[in-house]
């Protein structure tokens, strides 16, 4: 199996969670690849990029997607048929996208870049209005999320695996606990 792991907007592949996830996996010595590619802040560029590695892999695939990743994810899981773990994932990013047009930093890796209009109208057409697969869509939430309003999930994905955690924040403390249950949902 290949894992996937599709970082937020404005972050990398430098994530505590991304790096939790390898290595977890690295200490498990499990017949698993762990791919964590650095995205383009432009959502076109993203996708195409994560298309192109998901058709790159001869082996089944599973996506773990946080915040932005976590949108990502789902439109890529629906696509491609993939089993995917969203951790308080983006609902609606096209709305709060607008108060960043301009120019911006990524949080990790100091890259500036501009966001534009035509960037926000792009993620919108990446909108997954009806899940085909909820089954293949474990989500997990955090009440304390200070930069989206976790509820919009709750709605979202209901028909899916979820779990909702009291408190907590938009990093989802503790994600590391998750990690066997995440990694045996992907393989079943």
């Amino acid at each position: 199996m290949a894992l996937i792991y599709i970082h937020g907007f404005n972050s990398s592949p430098a994530s505590l969670k991304a790096k939790q996830t390898q290595q977890w996996l690295e200490s498990q010595s499990l017949p698993i690849s762990f791919e964590c590619p650095a995205l383009s802040s432009e959502p076109d560029k993203a996708i195409d990029h994560l298309k192109l590695l998901i058709e790159s892999l001869d082996e089944p695939v599973g996506l773990i997607g946080s915040s932005m990743g976590g949108y990502y994810a789902t439109w890529l899981g629906e696509i491609y048929g993939l089993k995917s773990v969203l951790i308080n994932p983006a609902v609606r990013p096209y709305d709060f996208m607008a108060e960043y047009l301009g120019e911006n930093a990524n949080y990790h890796t100091g890259e500036r870049y501009i966001l534009e209009q035509r960037h926000v109208d792009v993620t919108r057409t990446l909108d997954v209005e009806h899940l085909k697969t909820p089954k293949n869509i474990w989500v997990l939430l955090q009440t304390g999320d200070e930069v989206l309003d976790y509820y919009q999930a709750e709605v979202k994905y209901a028909q899916c695996t979820l779990t909702i955690e009291q408190g907590g924040d938009h990093s989802f403390q503790h994600y590391e606990r998750h990690l066997p249950a995440i990694i045996d949902f992907l393989q079943g």
